[in-house]
């Protein structure tokens, strides 16, 4: 069994950390984007979810090693942030 490291949000919610999200927001012209739906709904997947797996797969190439998401009681990203806003106040 594969072990998920979870995370807590506001209301007391436990949710894995790769189910978090954060929004990526990209242009590309419209043939190309309804293309790409089309082709996503044929094969009964979102788009969100083909832009995940290629996003993973790229990683994956680039770095040589499996995609791995950030165990459970690191908040590695989550420091960073904090760090700033706590900066800017």
């Amino acid at each position: 069994m594969e072990c998920v490291p979870w995370t807590r949000r506001r209301k007391g919610t436990a949710v894995p950390l790769e189910q978090r999200t954060a929004r990526l927001t990209i242009l590309v012209d419209p043939r190309k984007k309804e293309m790409f739906e089309r082709l996503c709904a044929e094969q009964d997947l979102t788009p969100s979810q083909v832009l995940r797996q290629l996003m993973r797969d790229f990683i994956e190439t680039q770095t040589g090693e499996p995609w791995q998401p950030v165990p459970a009681g690191t908040r590695a990203a989550g420091r960073k942030a904090s760090a700033r806003r706590r900066a800017v106040r």
